[in-house]
């Protein structure tokens, strides 16, 4: 009943403070670090130990596991340089560094219990650097290669303190350190690998949405066991596991499978992402508590904060040195802005791993609790001064997200490619099934189609066809839904046929475009003057008229969504969107094969051949 009720109250504080931060617009890792800290000192909360059992075995893994899901091989695979340089260079060289301070200011703990505190304060926390990320809008290119650093980075250290633990009981030598890297690495490659391979399988059997899901509670904790069973590493195993299971989702689950996954994980890492900082602050009490008093107040706070130093210190100064060499090797069009690397560099927040990894530290060794309290200082230090500041910096250094219309416009290009291949199967279907259906098909393709391409070149104060459409839907679907249930007052009806239905009206409800929440003023400019086929390169950007209008409309008294404008001949005309779809009518009168949009500001340009976009 204790431990019921003891879970019950951090799932409630964890809420409560959450919803807090979101009242009080800060980020809600503090407030809930703050919540911790204060309630770790009142006597009525209980004493909530964070083993390191409890951490490394069975929080992590569901955390590292919901973030690679979610993270792109190909965004990895593009940023890989960085983030090895980030996960494994620079964690080994914190660790050392951090040593080098700790034995400059207290030489009697000795070098293997250094670098195990070393290990210990190196890896940033995925935790952290994803929900810093995410609430403040960093560019896409920065959150993927912090993304990247925090999936691996845990390996590294843990290996390391693995490594520095087998040193201080004196049972490893310094040339067997590498081989421990290259087993651990190996191994949880291997491990990962041969997870995901069984899960893909087995899924391709699988197609009950509620035992898939289930399959994937177990993924994580079973690539972990498995891993450090046989002394690899569990981190990578979980992390490899969940990249390549997430790249073969689309391809060996049902829809219903990758839903029902897809909210069940979002909800179970929500709660876990922010319980996580509301345990971290509940540690400060007992970690205080356990100070034997053998150093002196002032050379404890001192050796803390040289230890916070160093850990801050180290990565913005590594981040810099690889940031210049690299864009020595660049092109001036490829070189990254040092503004990013300053804001990668700032972006180091610590996090639970690091409370929990120094309980593995043997409690024997010299000035263990100073080794807790450093590294309970580092945590808040990096939690509180880079994490609060990190939104000001980004100001400062006018680094801006990724601009939406770009994102738009990928968006509706890539739709709309998918759609042509929709359309082209549909032809095929022609002489087996009626002209009707097949009408009403392509319809319903066109106006999805449509919907994405509105979100350019429109202004939030227009509501557009795709718009309306949503709206009116919506007051269909409440009407039908108030009607189903009153139906099911009646009590005639099997309730598992009430079941069914409204979860058909929720399923067509969740699917409705979301252009009313994400509709806004944009400005697409495109990607400059370059082109992904030849038509778009032998038409570049040109001038649009001050007043465009489509004459054609004006002519039949109708009214267009936006214009689009003829690289070729000028010609001005209105878009799919529109009834009358002027300028894709000019396309097939002419052929003239690029088009541009002639809305205030934009400058992106479509290619009717090959339907592409610059």
């Amino acid at each position: 009943m204790d431990i019921l009720l003891l879970v019950v109250g951090l799932a409630v504080a964890t809420l409560a403070g959450t919803a807090l931060a979101e009242r009080l617009r800060l980020p809600s890792p503090m407030v809930l670090l703050a919540v911790g800290l204060v309630g770790s000192f009142l006597p009525m909360i209980p004493a909530v130990g964070l083993s390191p059992e409890l951490v490394l075995f069975g929080l992590l893994p569901p955390l590292l596991y919901s973030t690679s899901l979610q993270t792109s091989i190909q965004d990895i695979k593009a940023n890989i340089v960085p983030v090895l340089l980030l996960s494994v260079a620079l964690v080994v060289l914190t660790t050392l560094g951090v040593a080098a301070v700790v034995m400059a200011i207290m030489p009697d703990v000795g070098w293997p219990v250094a670098i195990a505190l070393g290990a210990v304060v190196a890896p940033p926390d995925a935790v952290s650097a994803s929900a810093v990320a995410r609430r403040i809008g960093l560019p896409r290119q920065i959150v993927t290669v912090l993304e990247g650093e925090s999936l691996l980075n845990d390996a590294t250290a843990l290996v390391s303190l693995r490594t520095a633990i087998a040193a201080i009981s004196g049972t490893v030598a310094v040339a067997t350190i590498a081989e421990d890297f290259v087993i651990a690495a190996g191994g949880g490659l291997i491990i990962g690998l041969l997870v995901a391979l069984v899960v893909v399988q087995v899924r391709r059997l699988v197609h009950d949405p509620l035992i898939d899901t289930g399959i994937s509670f177990v993924i994580p904790f079973a690539a972990y066991l498995v891993a450090e069973e046989i002394e690899a590493s569990g981190v990578i195993a979980v992390v490899v596991a969940g990249l390549l299971i997430g790249h073969k989702a689309p391809i060996v689950q049902t829809s219903a499978s990758r839903i029902t996954e897809r909210v069940t994980w979002t909800s179970i890492a929500y709660l876990l992402e922010h319980a996580v900082f509301l345990l971290i602050g509940l540690q400060a009490a007992s970690i205080v508590a356990g100070l034997d008093g053998s150093v002196s107040a002032l050379r404890a706070i001192g050796f803390c904060l040289a230890v916070l130093a160093a850990v801050i210190v180290l990565r913005v100064l590594w981040v810099s040195l690889v940031h210049g060499l690299q864009n020595l090797t660049r092109k001036d069009r490829d070189r990254e802005p040092w503004s990013h690397a300053l804001v990668v560099s700032w972006a180091g927040m610590r996090g639970v791993v690091t409370i929990a990894a120094v309980f593995v530290i043997p409690a024997s060794v010299p000035h263990h609790d100073l080794l807790v309290l450093a590294s309970l200082t580092v945590v808040l230090g990096t939690l509180y001064l880079q994490g609060l500041s990190l939104p000001w910096l980004t100001r400062l250094l006018r680094v801006r997200p990724e601009d939406p219309a770009v994102e738009a416009l990928a968006r509706a290009t890539v739709l709309h490619k998918a759609g042509e291949a929709g359309l082209a199967e549909l032809e095929t279907c022609a002489g087996e099934t009626p002209e009707d259906v097949i009408a009403g098909v392509r319809a319903r393709v066109d106006q999805r189609s449509f919907a994405a391409w509105e979100r350019l070149s429109t202004s939030s104060d227009d509501e557009t066809p795709s718009q309306a459409y949503t709206r009116l839907r919506r007051r269909m679907l409440r009407a039908e839904r108030t009607k189903v249930l009153e139906i099911r007052s009646k009590g005639r009806t099997p309730s598992h046929v009430i079941r069914e239905v409204l979860g058909m009206l929720d399923l067509e409800e969740s699917m409705l475009d979301e252009a009313e929440g994400a509709h806004g003023d944009m400005v697409a400019t495109g990607a400059g003057e370059g082109g992904w086929c030849e038509e778009l390169q032998a038409f570049p950007i040109a001038r649009t008229p001050e007043d465009p209008a489509c004459a054609s409309c004006v002519a039949e008294g109708a009214r267009w969504v936006a214009l689009r404008q003829c690289l070729e001949c000028g010609h001005v005309g209105c878009c799919d969107s529109s009834p009358a779809q002027h300028a894709t009518n000019h396309f097939h009168d002419t052929g003239h094969p690029v088009m541009q949009s002639a809305e205030a500001g934009e400058t992106w340009r479509w290619c009717y051949i090959h339907h592409a976009t610059a």
